[in-house]
This record gives structure tokens, C-alpha cells and sequence, in this order.
């Protein structure tokens, strides 16, 4: 006798539903949490995961300006960008960049880690990070996800 064959079924974007979830950036190591945010926002942590979906939860960060780097990085790192001007590449050093755009450093080292593509800028629209704890997504009744 023959077994019955399994099929595999492929998420279709109009049937997937999406979570909230919240994760506290104090304490946490800047690369550490990254990685698992953006596993989160790809949608790798659900059983119906597609790569060609996007399967991923929404996540919000609270605590932006208490993130910590390990080693000599928080005074040797730099974030580079480009004016389209002559001349116009720019660097900013991790302690400025924390000094005034704390949100802007977790979602730069997500977005690194996201597929450079439509659907992985997508996936990042997905995060939102605030410094504190306070945060405006409060009537989405977001889960508290321990990345531990």
C-alpha cells in the first residue's frame, strides 16, 4: 500500500495575517537584536513561511538610545551616505548618530539584513522604533516577543 502524499501549500499574500509584536532594545546588543527583528519581519519564524510572501509580522522597538555595542564599535563605527553632490560623501560616527537619531541606527542594521528588494523594503516598513517606552500602536494589543 502506497502512503497518502502530503502537499505543500505556498502562503498567498491576501490570507496571511499579521502580529504585533514588542521588543525592548535596552540592554539588548545592537547586531544580536537585528537579526532576530528582521527574522521576525521575513516571516522565517512561522511554519508557513514563502520567500517570494511576505509572511512577516509587524515589530515595534521601544528603547532605541539604550542600545549597546560590544568591543571598541560604539567609538570606531561610522554610517556613510551620499549627497549626490561633487564631493558629497558623507560619514557620521556611531556616538553622533546615537546622539541624535538613536531609531535610525536599529533600523539601518535591519535594513542590512533584509533582501535588497521591493518585497525586503516592504518588510521594513514593518518596523517601527521609538526611543523610551512609550510608543502609538497601543489599539494593535501588541505581544511582548523575548528575543532571549
Amino acid at each position: 500500500m502506497q502512503a497518502k502524499q502530503q502537499k505543500t501549500t505556498v502562503a498567498q499574500k491576501d490570507h496571511v495575517e499579521k502580529s504585533w509584536y514588542l521588543v525592548s532594545a535596552e540592554n539588548q546588543i545592537l547586531g544580536r537584536l537585528a537579526t532576530k527583528i528582521a527574522m521576525v519581519l521575513m516571516g522565517k519564524h512561522r511554519p508557513d513561511y514563502t520567500p517570494h510572501v511576505d509572511t512577516g509580522d509587524f515589530v515595534i522597538v521601544t528603547g532605541a538610545e539604550k542600545i549597546q555595542l560590544t568591543g571598541k564599535k560604539a567609538q570606531v563605527k561610522t554610517y556613510d551616505y551620499y549627497t549626490n553632490y561633487a564631493g558629497g560623501h558623507k560619514y557620521v560616527s556611531f556616538e553622533k548618530m546615537m546622539a541624535t537619531k538613536p531609531e535610525k541606527v536599529i533600523t539601518e542594521a535591519v535594513r542590512r539584513m533584509l533582501p535588497k528588494n521591493k518585497l525586503g523594503k516592504h518588510m521594513l516598513t514593518k518596523l517601527k522604533v521609538y526611543r523610551g517606552t512609550e510608543h502609538p500602536h497601543a489599539a494593535q494589543c501588541p505581544q511582548v516577543l523575548d528575543l532571549n
